[in-house]
């Protein structure tokens, strides 16, 4: 299977090269440092499963010299969605299987706009991972990844899909309906990244303090209720399920929205909180945790702000 990774930083990094180690023609799409150093050295990959291997990798910053692919794993971040879409488009043919490798609710609408519909499914993945150092990526923890038709249910294109994954060694899942996991991780990441930023403090503080816990869990609650009224078949005892997830993460854990807001780098805010206010308006939902949450960070959206003198 011919596969583009559209973004090859921690994410993007860690998946092309578990499949390019099985042996799938896998092409990286990236750029400055770490583009240079997968050139020159090959890719590196460190897992928590199988230990550290190195493959020699098909890398560029122009899709159009890869030719049309199978399979492309959009793996920037959401802010890049729409001009990452536009840029692969050489990619693009009649067959060719879209996933949108991201947090949030909104990506698979935007990547269709661009190149149609029909190309897309949904996708969800439990990974952390990161950029070490430029052609080295680090996978700390991996769970699965979850695939699936956005119109609900499985197919062909799926099914290979899967299999194509179990055989690179990341297990997958095909669930009924892929909705109801694309908006059951966002809405822990949406609450979590929100409170996490805000405070900067880590889950365990966080838990520590009834009022941030209180707050936590009052914007799951927000995120809920918007979900409802925007018509997704959440499943029952979701709250407890999504607070169990949330829970168990480990008392030193951050959002990755908090390390960008650290660096002083563009956030995620927009699709990850501001889209819970916007969506809020739409459905006559009221988010007031949630927006001053997203008021407070707002500045910071598009990296440290110029403070006056």
């Amino acid at each position: 299977m011919r596969i583009a990774i559209m973004g090859s930083g921690g994410l993007g990094g860690y998946f092309g090269g578990m499949l390019a180690r099985a042996g799938e023609d896998v092409h990286f799409i990236a750029r400055g440092p770490h583009l240079e150093a997968m050139r020159s050295n090959g890719l590196t990959v460190k897992t928590s499963t199988i230990g550290e291997f190195t493959v020699p990798v098909n890398a560029t910053d122009d899709p159009s010299e890869i030719g049309t692919a199978d399979l492309v794993m959009m793996c920037v971040k959401t802010y890049d969605t729409e001009s990452a879409a536009q840029l692969i488009r050489p990619l693009i043919g009649p067959d060719t299987a879209v996933i949108s490798v991201q947090n949030g609710i909104e990506n698979e609408e935007i990547i269709g706009r661009v190149i149609g519909s029909e190309h897309v499914l949904g996708c969800v993945a439990y990974v952390t991972s990161n950029i070490e150092s430029p052609g080295v990526v680090k996978e700390i923890s991996y769970r699965d990844i979850i695939i699936g038709e956005l119109a609900g249910g499985t197919s062909s294109r799926v099914d290979e899909l899967a299999n194509t994954l179990e055989k690179a060694g990341l297990p997958t899942n095909v669930p009924s309906d892929i909705n109801m996991d694309i908006w059951g991780k966002f809405l822990v990441i949406s609450a979590y990244s929100a409170v996490c930023s805000v405070t900067r403090v880590p889950m365990g503080t966080i838990r520590a303090h009834p009022e941030t816990e209180s707050l936590l869990w009052g914007a799951l609650d927000e995120g809920i209720a918007l979900a409802d009224a925007a018509g997704v078949a959440l499943p029952k005892g979701l709250k407890d399920t999504l607070m169990n997830i949330a829970s168990g993460l480990p008392p030193a854990h951050r959002a990755s929205m908090y390390f960008d807001l650290e660096a002083g780098k563009p956030m995620e805010l927009e699709d990850l909180v501001g889209v819970v206010v916007r969506l809020g308006e739409k459905y006559g939902v009221p988010t007031p945790l949630t927006f001053a949450m997203y008021a407070a960070l707002k500045p910071y959206a598009n990296g440290a702000p110029e403070i006056p003198s």
